[in-house]
């Protein structure tokens, strides 16, 4: 059994949905060692979250931006948590929705993810911050 584990910090991201995931591939080459496993990806924030979703027409990225921001709006008058930003308490609560890690098989190296897949940071912040995601791989 093979055991890797290395945080990454990812660049600014303005709000909304961004691919992520040839970014995790290339900081953690390690994971070409394991034939067969799993990638267990942990983000360290509680306004921002990780998806795996479609990877190849943008538009999706933009449609889940708008349906977010219609089904969790900002500015909410029962929101007590606002002292952050009025788009604060919303990106704790879509974070919560979306979730904060992911499971992913590794085979022969590689993500084993579908054609159409791809890692998404989910950045629900105004003015996105640098982000830390734990990254965890082990198999044989």
């Amino acid at each position: 059994m093979k055991f890797f584990q290395k945080e990454i910090i990812l660049p600014r991201f303005r709000r909304g949905f961004h691919l992520v995931t040839d970014h995790i591939v290339g900081e953690f080459i390690e994971m070409k060692q394991i034939e067969m496993g799993i990638l267990h990806i942990l983000i360290k924030h509680t306004s921002a979250g990780l998806s795996i979703n479609e990877n190849a027409d943008p538009t999706v990225r933009h449609d889940m931006e708008t349906h977010f921001n219609k089904m969790v709006p900002e500015n909410v008058d029962y929101f007590r948590h606002n002292y952050e930003g009025s788009d604060d308490m919303p990106a704790h609560i879509k974070t919560a929705i979306v979730g904060s890690h992911l499971s992913i098989p590794i085979t022969k190296g590689r993500l084993n993810l579908g054609t159409w897949q791809g890692i998404y940071l989910c950045e629900f912040r105004n003015f996105g911050v640098n982000r830390h995601l734990v990254l965890s791989a082990y198999g044989s």
